[in-house]
């Protein structure tokens, strides 16, 4: 790098610090720096998706900071969904705006044909594919995503509402590791309300761009955050809320604890096969326990990052009880009975 380009470059660093002498700035710094820490990241090096809205803009600040004290290096990625007309347009004005702060951003492309339907779920698989593409392409280990805690709530009534279990209640946590991706999404501002990332936004860049979907009663997510609003007029506000999810959790912590001992008591391993045997003491533990086992073992396997809808894989759990089946496929894998045991392995793999 030449020299003029060096002393720009400790300029732009210089100023993006000093913003943290601001008490505020800095107790959101804090609260940043300490989520990446509690998580054991042993990586120098994140890649952060960011979108340009405020919450997004305040975590690309955040984590340049942290780049420039710690040396890390640190990648910035934007999708550009062609969704709208506007939307290349309004990731170019992005890219320059992050550039004037010394922040380079890629922008990735989501090409191909736009749904009709069901456009947030499938704009959102979209988005995390080229992002998981991007990172395992670039050796990217660790993907920091602006989730903060308003997003929290409406994830918890989202799946309230579609009669989620106990795990997908609480599954919205500052770290998943999604293991077919070899990759771990970080939520650091998963503490954090959307109006102090408001805040941040305006007091460094001075501006973020506002999504228009937001206010479309079409999509339930915009639904569920007016409800959000009537539910806290009735006395169920955030700290109710939040208090409710940590009871959650802690059941739900309980009942992880079962489901690993499941695995480590009643499944074996064979190497050789790259298969899992399940023994008949497998499947008479707790229907949740045993679900939650059978699920975990369908995604290792397969290398899913999601298993299958739970409709089936309890509808399987009952064929197997009762003796229904000799052998099926389901997320990828082959399921075979054999015997008093069951068999899992990776479809399209023959058994040695």
């Amino acid at each position: 790098m030449k020299k003029k380009s060096l002393n720009a470059k400790k300029i732009i660093h210089k100023k993006l610090l000093r913003y943290l002498l601001d008490s505020r700035v800095k107790k959101f710094y804090k609260t940043f720096e300490k989520s990446i820490i509690l998580n054991n990241i042993e990586s120098k090096k994140f890649l952060v998706a960011l979108s340009g809205g405020p919450d997004s803009l305040a975590l690309t600040y955040l984590a340049k900071c942290y780049s420039i004290l710690n040396n890390c290096d640190v990648k910035f990625v934007h999708i550009d969904h062609r969704l709208r007309s506007s939307s290349s347009s309004e990731a170019n004005i992005l890219k320059n705006l992050l550039k004037k702060f010394g922040i380079d951003c890629k922008i990735l492309v989501w090409k191909g044909k736009k749904p009709k339907s069901n456009i947030q779920s499938i704009s959102r698989r979209n988005r995390y594919n080229l992002i998981f593409k991007y990172a395992l392409k670039n050796n990217f280990k660790y993907i920091l995503i602006a989730h903060h805690i308003d997003d929290l709530y409406e994830n918890f009534v989202i799946r309230l509402v579609r009669g989620s279990g106990l795990k997908g209640l609480v599954s919205f946590s500052k770290k998943t590791v999604n293991y077919s991706r070899k990759t771990v999404i970080m939520r650091p501002l998963l503490e954090m309300k959307k109006d102090n990332l408001i805040f941040l936004s305006n007091k460094i860049f001075k501006k973020y761009f506002k999504d228009p979907t937001n206010k479309n009663t079409t999509f339930a997510r915009t639904r569920i955050r007016n409800l959000l609003t009537k539910l806290k007029q009735e006395g169920f506000d955030d700290k109710k809320l939040k208090q409710t999810i940590k009871n959650l959790s802690d059941a739900d912590n309980s009942i992880n604890y079962y489901e690993n001992q499941n695995i480590k008591l009643n499944v074996n391993y064979l190497k050789n096969n790259s298969a899992y045997i399940l023994n008949e003491s497998f499947f008479k533990q707790p229907n949740e326990v045993v679900f939650r086992s059978f699920s975990s073992l369908l995604r290792k396997v397969g290398g899913k990052y999601y298993a299958a809808r739970g409709k089936k894989i309890n509808q399987t759990i009952h064929d197997i009880n009762v003796k229904k089946f000799n052998k099926m496929t389901l997320s990828g894998c082959i399921i075979e009975k054999v015997s008093n045991s069951v068999i899992i392995y990776r479809e399209n793999r023959e058994k040695k």
